[in-house]
């Protein structure tokens, strides 16, 4: 596996993340942990979750289930660990967002949770308008300060305040975030309009969520997909689009999950997409996609199917 470097910052991870959104809700401990296990075990080394992950199991599930896992092996100190701040961990005024008071509060709740003594990258995993952006450094730092946090990162963040916290970490010769993870699949490509450009100009690397659009793209032919296919495909030019794709992942012979994730791979920006993985079937897709390359035609074809938006501000302006 040949690991890359994580924005501008010096840590290598895989070229693939492990997302644990599902774990709790969807994939019980026990399966979660054998998946984290088949990951690791096959070179995943970037493993991603947030506080509020758990669904109607209860905010801080998620993490649990990955502490419970992390205190059973000794090689905590070869993996990247992830998770995020921002959303809401109780009905308290203070108990969301990014004021430096619910940072520092959710940060050590994290650390109890995941039975670590550091987390290597803090996502903010929303934009706070209320909070400026030296407010969010101020707590960050001091995390860093005190051996809490490795580096920042950014999640679902426009590009302008990419831009704006980048501008303001330089002012304090602070590092700044090092990541951005966002919403970006074929379906999907909007972040290359304005969220790419930015986090490639100031050296962030790119970590996509969703690769598979929800399931829109994973192309399989059990009804369960099918029905979610049909309810993401609201108009004829999407269920167009989705049999072209299908066909074009037919001539390639390989599934279509396995060539969604791997065109992401390889966007410009892009480190590692997080594959949410409910299986280990979808983790061995994940991996597969590791030994595939689009050649130039499939990427053109690609192109065709799911157009860009362009570069803005060409792509809206003229």
């Amino acid at each position: 596996m040949e690991y890359r470097r994580l924005g501008r910052s010096a840590v290598r991870v895989s070229p693939i993340a492990l997302g644990t959104m599902n774990f709790g809700p969807q994939t019980p401990a026990a399966d979660a942990h054998r998946i984290l296990d088949r990951a690791v075990d096959a070179g995943i080394n970037l493993i991603d979750t947030a506080d509020q992950y758990g669904g109607e199991l209860g905010v801080g599930t998620t993490e649990t289930i990955l502490g419970d896992w992390l205190a059973g092996r000794s090689d905590r100190d070869s993996l990247v660990l992830a998770t995020k701040v921002h959303e809401p961990m109780g009905d308290g005024p203070n108990d969301r967002g990014l004021s430096a008071y619910h940072i520092r509060r959710a940060c050590e709740a994290s650390l109890r949770r995941l039975r670590v003594d550091h987390i290597d990258l803090y996502q903010l995993h929303h934009l706070d308008r209320a909070a400026a952006w030296d407010e969010v450094l101020m707590a960050t730092e001091r995390l860093v300060a005190d051996g809490k946090i490795t580096y920042l990162g950014t999640s679902n963040f426009p590009g302008w305040s990419i831009a704006a916290g980048m501008e303001r970490a330089d002012a304090r010769s602070a590092l700044g975030p090092v990541s951005e993870q966002s919403l970006y699949h074929l379906a999907n490509r909007t972040i290359e309009m304005e969220v790419v450009p930015a986090a490639q100009h100031y050296g962030i690397g790119i970590l996509p969520w969703s690769p598979l659009g929800g399931g829109l793209l994973a192309g399989s032919p059990s009804d369960d997909s099918k029905r979610r296919r049909a309810a993401h495909a609201g108009t004829e030019a999407m269920r167009e689009r989705l049999d072209r794709w299908e066909q074009l992942c037919a001539d390639l012979a390989q599934p279509p999950a396995v060539v969604a994730t791997a065109w992401l791979r390889d966007r410009p920006g892009v480190v590692a997409p997080i594959v949410g993985a409910r299986t280990e079937a979808q983790l061995d897709d994940a991996l597969r996609s590791l030994e595939v390359t689009l050649d130039d035609e499939t990427n053109a074809r690609l192109d065709e199917i799911f157009p860009g938006p362009g570069p803005a501000p060409e792509a809206y302006a003229w």
